[in-house]
């Protein structure tokens, strides 16, 4: 019996999912949607050359048409690229960083009453404060821009991943607990088994939040603190930069690539909580 090579029935399940996405009908219209916004976009933008009368807001915007040329200008030098990487770096480092402490930390606010009594009402505290009002104590504070940054981006993503954890694991109810006491469950049955599974999709969301709020955070950051100690500055800086050349149609095409950044993250996120609940997949 002939046995298909890994890499051909690798390549055939990528050629299977690429099919199935061309004619997925939510693809298509996702598109459609796409190709719209930019002719309305295009339109708006040339309203005053077209038709005589400037449309509000919109109007004032370099029209797609523009922005494309000035992306295809800036796509080709290292330096674009490397305000993608810079960004993506810090936005990763701080989104783990809250991942790592925010998660356990949630965990045990959630299941354990006396930790909850003691650091829910300093966190609570803190928690209204907006990442950004961070910026100047820890330019001050930390001893480089970079960890600043790193910093200020964690704290992003810190909030909204704990509260997020804590309201899914006391969403869960409590019949299950007993239940699963009334057979002889041990208290580490009970968080592996229903506590952990049962907080796994406000994990997951508190994840896609606190990604979007981690690429607002450094973008601000980065243009506050000059983007960090390294060439390149990060997309934030990016932007910055270009506003203060008096390039708007670069300005869009920061934050376009910010948009796409942050997008492809979000994804990532949906595409790992779509692996590690399976039973999620029912609807």
């Amino acid at each position: 019996m002939a046995v298909a090579s890994p890499s051909r029935s690798t390549f055939g399940g990528f050629r299977s999912s690429l099919g199935g996405a061309l004619t997925n009908p939510t693809f298509w219209r996702g598109i459609v949607a796409l190709i719209g916004f930019a002719l309305f976009w295009e339109l708006c933008s040339r309203s005053k050359q077209m038709f005589g009368v400037q449309v509000p807001w919109i109007g004032m915007v370099p029209p797609p048409s523009d922005v494309l040329g000035a992306w295809a200008k800036v796509v080709t030098e290292p330096g674009y690229w490397q305000s993608w990487y810079l960004s993506l770096n810090r936005v990763l480092a701080g989104f783990i960083a809250a991942q790592i402490v925010g998660i356990p930390f949630g965990l045990a606010l959630a299941v354990n009453r006396y930790f909850r009594d003691i650091f829910f009402p300093p966190f609570e505290i803190l928690r209204p404060i907006p990442p950004l009002a961070w910026v100047p104590a820890s330019l001050i504070f930390w001893p480089t821009n970079e960890m600043s940054i790193a910093f200020v981006t964690f704290l992003g993503a810190f909030f909204t991943v704990v509260i997020n954890v804590l309201g899914g694991a006391r969403t869960i109810n409590v019949q299950y607990l007993r239940a699963a006491q009334s057979m002889g469950a041990s208290q580490w049955d009970l968080f592996w088994k229903i506590i952990l599974p049962g907080t796994m999709p406000s994990i997951f969301t508190g994840a896609a939040v606190g990604m979007g709020i981690t690429w607002e955070v450094v973008v601000a950051a980065e243009m506050i603190s000059g983007g960090g100690t390294r060439k390149g500055g990060g997309l934030g800086f990016f932007i910055w930069n270009s506003y203060m050349g008096g390039s708007l149609e670069q300005i869009v095409v920061g934050m376009i690539s910010i948009g796409i950044a942050g997008y492809l993250c979000s994804s990532a996120i949906r595409y790992l909580g779509f692996a590690a609940m399976p039973w999620r997949r029912l609807f």
